[in-house]
C-alpha cells in the first residue's frame, strides 16, 4: 500500500507514451465497470484507490502494475503519472475528489450524481472551466442514440409544446425511512471506516441493521447498515432514490425540453427522518417558459409511485412499467424508457404517428470512449461534460431541498437561494476539515 510520501523513484516521472494514464477511485461495483470502460476505450490504469482494502485488492489483480491507494488523498500528493481520474465512490466523495484532481490540472469523470450538494455541483462547473479540463458526468445514457433520437422526436414537433412531464423509478432498493441505529462495532481491518466517512459528519461504524425476527421474535441481524451499497439512502452519504436514477430517468426531459433552473420545488413523501430519505417521494419541478418553449411542470415519483393508468392511457387493470417517462404535449403524449428509448405514442394520444426526423445531433463513440477522447483533445459538443452535467444535478437535488423541508421552494437558480425559506446548510452542508472542495 503506498503511503504519503513514498512514492517509488518510476513514480516521479512523466507518462511516457501517449496513451491517456487513468486512476481509478473507487474500484467496486460501478466503479469496476467505469475503470474497465475506459481501460477497453484505450486508457491505462495507473493507480487504484478504494477505502476497502479487500475491494482494492481484488481490483489489482485485474491491473497489475497499478498503484495502489486506501485515500485518495495520498494519490494527489503523487501527481506526475497520470492524467485523469474516474470517480465512482458514494456520493459525498464525488465532489471532493473531483475537486483535488481538476485543480492539478487532471481530467475529471464523476458519476452521477455528479455531486452530493447543489452547492458542490456549482463548485465544479466553474472550476473546470477555470482549469480548461476534460470532464464527464457517469450517466451512460446521455451518450447513446436513444436520447438523441427522442430529443430530435420533440424538437420535430412529434407531440407538439410539451407541458407536462411525468417520470418515475421503483428505487429504492437499500433501506431507507429508518432511523440511525444505536450502538458501534470496531471497524474491520481491511475498511479505513475514517477515509470513508471523508466529508461528513463522524458516525460510529455498524455493520448490519439488528432487527427482530417475525417468525421467533428474536434479535437477529440482517443487511449492511453502510457499506457495502446500502449507503445511498443516507442523507450523509447519498441522496436518496432521486439522486441514484433521476441523473439518468429525467436527462431526456433536460435535454428535450431546454430545462434551467425551476422556480419552485414542492414534494409529497412518507418515511422521511432526520437521517434518511423517505420511503416514496412524489415531487413537482415548476420551470418557467425557455425561449419558445412554454412553462412545463415535472412531475417525479419514486418508491414504487407512478403516473396513473388513466394518464398514461393504459386500462386499469395494465402494470405500467417499472421506470419511464411520460410526455404530454399539445398534439399528443408520448413514453419513452429509461435512456429515451422505444418512445411510443400512448393508446390515447390524438398522434398516432410520426416520421422519423433527419439526425441533428452528433452521435457519440461510446460513453468511456467519448472521455478519453476528450481528454486527448476531442471534445464533443453534446457529452455530459460539468457544463451540462451541473445544471443537471442542481436540478434533480432540488427536490431533496422540497423533501427535506416539507415545503414548497421557490427558487433563485443564479443565486443557489430559495426566496422563501432558509434551505442554506441544505444547499452547502458543512464538510470535515481536510475534505475541502
Amino acid at each position: 500500500m503506498l503511503a504519503a510520501g513514498s512514492a517509488p523513484a518510476w513514480l516521479r516521472g512523466q507518462n511516457l507514451n501517449s496513451r491517456l494514464a487513468v486512476a481509478g477511485i473507487g474500484v467496486g461495483g460501478k466503479g469496476a465497470s467505469d475503470i474497465k470502460g475506459t481501460a477497453d476505450a484505450g486508457a491505462d490504469i495507473v493507480a487504484l484507490c478504494d477505502v476497502d482494502r479487500n475491494t482494492l485488492e481484488k481490483a489489482g489483480a485485474l491491473y497489475p502494475k497499478a498503484v495502489k491507494f486506501q485515500d485518495y488523498r495520498n494519490l494527489f500528493e503523487h501527481p506526475g503519472f497520470f492524467d485523469a481520474v474516474t470517480v465512482s465512490t458514494p456520493d459525498h466523495h464525488h465532489a471532493a475528489a473531483a475537486a483535488m484532481a481538476m485543480k492539478l490540472g487532471k481530467h475529471a469523470y464523476v458519476q452521477k450524481p455528479l455531486t452530493h450538494s447543489i452547492w458542490e455541483a456549482r463548485q465544479l462547473t466553474e472550476l473546470a472551466r477555470r482549469k480548461g479540463v476534460a470532464t464527464l458526468m457517469g450517466n451512460q445514457g446521455h451518450s447513446g442514440d436513444d436520447v438523441r433520437k427522442f430529443c430530435e422526436l420533440v424538437w420535430a414537433g412529434a407531440i407538439g409544446h410539451v407541458r407536462e412531464a411525468h417520470i418515475w423509478t421503483n428505487r429504492p432498493i437499500w433501506p431507507q425511512g429508518r432511523n440511525r441505529p444505536a450502538g458501534s462495532e470496531t471497524p474491520p481491518a481491511h475498511l479505513d471506516w475514517d477515509a470513508w466517512l471523508g466529508p461528513a459528519p463522524k458516525r460510529p461504524y455498524l455493520s448490519s441493521w439488528e432487527e427482530t425476527d417475525a417468525k421467533t421474535g428474536k434479535l437477529v441481524r440482517r443487511g449492511n447498515v453502510y457499506h457495502p451499497f446500502a449507503w445511498r439512502g443516507w442523507w450523509d452519504y447519498g441522496t436518496g432514490a432521486l439522486g441514484d436514477m433521476a441523473c439518468h430517468l429525467m436527462d431526456p426531459a433536460f435535454w428535450a425540453l431546454k430545462l434551467g433552473y425551476p422556480t419552485s420545488v414542492e414534494a409529497v413523501h412518507q418515511g422521511l427522518t432526520p437521517d434518511m430519505a423517505p420511503n416514496w417521494s412524489i415531487i413537482t419541478y415548476q420551470f418557467p417558459a425557455r425561449g419558445n418553449m412554454p412553462p412545463v411542470k415535472i412531475v417525479w415519483y419514486d418508491g414504487g409511485k407512478k403516473p396513473s393508468n388513466e394518464l398514461l392511457g393504459l386500462p386499469a387493470a395494465e402494470k405500467s412499467p417499472d421506470n419511464g417517462s411520460l410526455f404530454i404535449g399539445d398534439l399528443g403524449k408520448m413514453t419513452c424508457e429509461t435512456y429515451g428509448g422505444s418512445p411510443k405514442f400512448t393508446p390515447d394520444s390524438k398522434v398516432k404517428n410520426f416520421p422519423p426526423p433527419a439526425p441533428s445531433l452528433e452521435r457519440s463513440p461510446g460513453h468511456h470512449k467519448e472521455f478519453v477522447e476528450a481528454c486527448q483533445g476531442k471534445r464533443l459538443s453534446n457529452m455530459a461534460h460539468f457544463d451540462y452535467a451541473g445544471p443537471f444535478t442542481e436540478m434533480v437535488l432540488l427536490g431533496n431541498l422540497a423533501v427535506r423541508t416539507g415545503k414548497k421552494v421557490e427558487w433563485d437558480g443564479p443565486k443557489m437561494r430559495a426566496k422563501n425559506i432558509n434551505v442554506s446548510r441544505l444547499v452547502k452542508p458543512i464538510r470535515r476539515k481536510g475534505w475541502e472542495v
